[in-house]
């Protein structure tokens, strides 16, 4: 009995489309679970605000959190797939910040065929993380903060699980505008492969950013720069089929830019360099690799929507919902 092994190996390639690393699992990991973040390009280390899903990018980012917030997300893709996502924060004092978050990727449901194609049945299949981060309030600026996280895939008979650990630091000076993150992601390993002899590596990256607020006007500007461990030629989509430094150093980078017309509302828009050449090389070139967003936030009540394309089939949006008891 085969399945479709074709719908299996989609799963388990990366989920930002053709060009990622290929050895790598579980790269669910890779897909924003922030609004704003995703707006922003969908990555971002360096971004201070009271916001939870922020924890899902840098463990350290918690310490801005208002204490007992909760966070919903709620994430279109592609076909069947919906994505789901929680986090909650708690402050204990000053300096401790802890929090909770939760992902689920349900891809729907699948045929199950014999090799002649004749349909047997169905299966499922279906992405989780579990974490729990703390954060630790170093001096005026300074955040330092890590994630343990539990993770598990089954796809029909094909199961996994893994445990990996996210550490983050965090400089801000609000008198300048002016923040930097930085954030090791994804480090771990499995505790049960998809195949016994052979073991796959986490989607580990490496991320450093900075944010800008402008002094005299409206804007706050992003640069991150992700993956900064892998700098092989063939790690690379190159359309002219010559490799060059220049273009080895824009698909790492992530640009974003905020709009923000009062306290309480952003208006933000992102161009991440990897995802528009992986979109390309797919046959996508209508908006590739742009992202756009907007968000409420208050005291009590975040609101954010995104959209974003991380597939040649279809575009995505994000909902995110927050409130602080």
């Amino acid at each position: 009995m085969r399945k479709q092994l074709f719908l299996l190996t989609l799963i388990l390639i990366p989920l930002l489309s053709k060009g990622q690393e290929a050895t790598s699992v579980f790269n669910f990991l890779k897909i924003p679970m922030s609004a704003h973040v995703a707006a922003l390009g969908g990555d971002n280390v360096s971004l201070k605000q009271d916001d939870p899903t922020l924890v899902f990018c840098n463990p350290a980012q918690a310490a801005a959190v208002n204490d007992n917030s909760l966070n919903l997300d709620y994430q279109t893709y592609v076909a069947d797939t919906k994505i789901l996502g929680a986090a909650f924060v708690k402050v204990f004092s000053v300096r401790h910040t802890v929090a909770v978050t939760g992902q689920v990727f349900n891809y729907g449901s699948m045929d199950e065929t014999d090799e002649d194609g004749n349909v047997l049945g169905s299966f499922s299949a279906k992405d989780m993380a579990f974490s729990a981060l703390y954060s630790y309030t170093l001096g005026n600026h300074w955040v330092g903060g890590a994630t343990g996280r539990f993770i598990t895939s089954k796809y029909a008979d094909y199961s996994s699980t893994a445990v990996s650990v996210d550490l983050g630091l965090h400089y801000d000076n609000e008198e300048k505008g002016f923040s930097f993150g930085m954030a090791l992601k994804n480090i771990g390993a499995q505790l049960s492969s998809f195949h016994e002899d052979h073991k796959e590596h986490l989607p580990f990256d490496m991320q450093v950013g900075f944010s800008h607020k402008m002094a005299h006007a409206p804007f706050r500007f992003s640069l991150t720069l992700k993956d900064l461990t892998r700098w092989s030629n063939n790690y690379y989509f190159n359309p002219k089929g010559k490799s060059s430094f220049g273009r080895k150093l824009t698909n790492h980078i992530v640009l974003g830019v905020d709009f923000l017309p009062i306290d309480k509302i952003y208006v933000a828009a992102g161009y991440n360099f990897r995802r528009a050449n992986e979109l390309k090389a797919a046959g996508s070139s209508h908006g590739a690799g742009l992202s756009f967003g907007a968000g409420l936030q208050t005291n009590k009540i975040k609101a954010g929507i995104a959209y974003a394309k991380y597939h040649v089939d279809a575009s995505s949006l994000l909902f995110n919902v927050s409130y602080s008891f």
